[in-house]
């Protein structure tokens, strides 16, 4: 049977194996399976961003024509070598495992066929195709574990030339694993609050990762997200008049902006209704706040979350560089996201 176990994912995506030209990328964590796809693509020596040779497809619409596929895999390049055909957001679609095994018993000889699949169950009428063919392999992606974690974090430092405190690394891993795409994006915070500086201190990890769920900060939050001044300006004031870190405003910011993208990303990949996403969020959202979710999943999408965090990071930036004109450059910034709420409340 073509499929890998967990452990053994890494490893294949190595070198590329021409033997599989069809490969499912699938499992629950998301983040993983587009960081994997990144991997295998440029594996092809393939560009991205090369409408001649990566054919994007996505997965409802080879559903609707299954003949698709077969079509697109069978097209000759306008100017010859190889090409990809990249199937995303696939799940238990029928068509789509009816067109991936017409395909498998006859794969075209120049055109890799990449899948990305969510958490697709054994039995699951895409998974079994693909593991029981002879020309495709099944590739699951989950959570990461401590190996993986420290693998992940030993990338990202080197990529920032910083170094990390054993006790700052052990903590750090503690607040990791989820999600591959979110473990990044923590990981990216914390190095570029570190920048300018070769080490990361458990202190760091501390005002990064520690507890930003306190009531205070997530009233601002809250209020920020679903385009409220008058709650958002009251809290703001008064938090940041009892001392506390403006800074550490802005890293509950992120962190909840990184959980809406993430139930937005069910919401717009899974069909699910604003209610539903909430409901199956992992960890669980407290009863108190569904409601302020709810509404902010209906203000923001995806890109504009992530719009949002690129804000706030660069806000990051900015405040420690000025660090005397900190409060005033957050509070600017979180307005200004307020604002977009706002407007998108009104539509």
């Amino acid at each position: 049977m073509a499929q890998k176990k967990a452990h053994e994912v890494d490893s294949f995506l190595r070198r590329l194996d021409r033997a599989y030209p069809i490969v499912l990328l699938y499992g629950p964590d998301k983040g993983l399976v587009s960081e994997r796809a990144g991997l295998f693509i440029k594996l092809t020596g393939l560009a991205k961003d090369d409408p001649f040779a990566v054919i994007r497809l996505d997965a409802d619409d080879v559903n609707a024509e299954p003949g698709r596929l077969s079509d697109e895999a069978n097209t000759i390049s306008m100017f010859g070598g190889e090409r990809l055909i990249w199937v995303r957001n696939a799940t238990g679609q029928k068509g789509l495992a009816d067109a991936v095994a017409y395909l498998a018993k006859s794969p075209p000889a120049d055109t890799f066929i990449l899948i990305e699949a969510g958490d697709l169950k054994k039995g699951a009428g895409l998974r079994s195709t693909v593991e029981q063919s002879a020309s495709a392999m099944a590739l699951p992606c989950y959570n990461d574990d401590g190996r993986g974690i420290d693998s992940t974090i030993d990338d990202m430092l080197a990529k920032n030339q910083l170094q990390i405190a054993l006790d700052a690394r052990n903590l750090l891993k503690e607040s990791l694993g989820g999600d591959r795409l979110a473990t990044r994006a923590e990981l990216e915070k914390i190095c570029l609050y570190a920048h300018g500086r070769d080490r990361i201190s458990i202190n760091d990890v501390r005002e990064i990762i520690g507890d930003v769920s306190a009531t205070s900060y997530e009233t601002i939050v809250d209020a920020m997200m679903v385009g409220n001044i008058v709650d958002f300006t009251h809290a703001f004031d008064r938090v940041i008049g009892t001392g506390s870190s403006s800074f550490l405003v802005l890293s509950a910011a992120i962190r909840q902006f990184q959980s809406l993208q993430t139930l937005r990303y069910g919401m717009e990949n899974d069909g699910k209704n604003a209610s539903s996403a909430v409901m199956a969020a992992r960890p669980p959202i407290f009863f108190a706040r569904k409601k302020v979710m709810e509404t902010a999943l209906q203000c923001w999408t995806t890109q504009s979350c992530a719009r949002a965090i690129e804000r706030l990071q660069r806000t990051v930036l900015e405040s420690r560089r000025n660090a005397a004109l900190a409060v005033p450059i957050i509070r600017q910034s979180m307005i200004a996201l307020v604002a977009e709420a706002a407007r998108a409340a009104r539509r």
